[in-house]
C-alpha cells in the first residue's frame, strides 16, 4: 500500500503535497521502504543519501 503522507524535515509537519506550505522546503515519505534480503534499489538509496547529506552541511 502506498501512502501519499508526506512530513517536512525542518518543521516536522505533515501534509500531501510535495513541499511544506510553512517553510516550503522540500517533504520527504516518512515511512521506510519494505525491507528485502535482495535489495536490489540498495546501491541507488545509498547514492542518493550521500548526495542529499552533502546538499545540508
Amino acid at each position: 500500500m502506498r501512502t501519499s503522507l508526506r512530513k517536512c524535515p525542518q518543521c516536522i509537519e505533515y501534509t500531501l503535497l510535495d513541499k511544506c506550505s510553512h517553510c516550503e522546503c522540500r517533504t520527504d515519505v516518512p515511512i521506510p521502504p519494505r525491507y528485502s534480503p535482495e535489495d536490489r534499489y540498495g546501491v541507488y538509496r545509498r547514492r542518493l543519501r550521500k548526495e542529499r547529506s552533502g546538499n545540508h552541511g
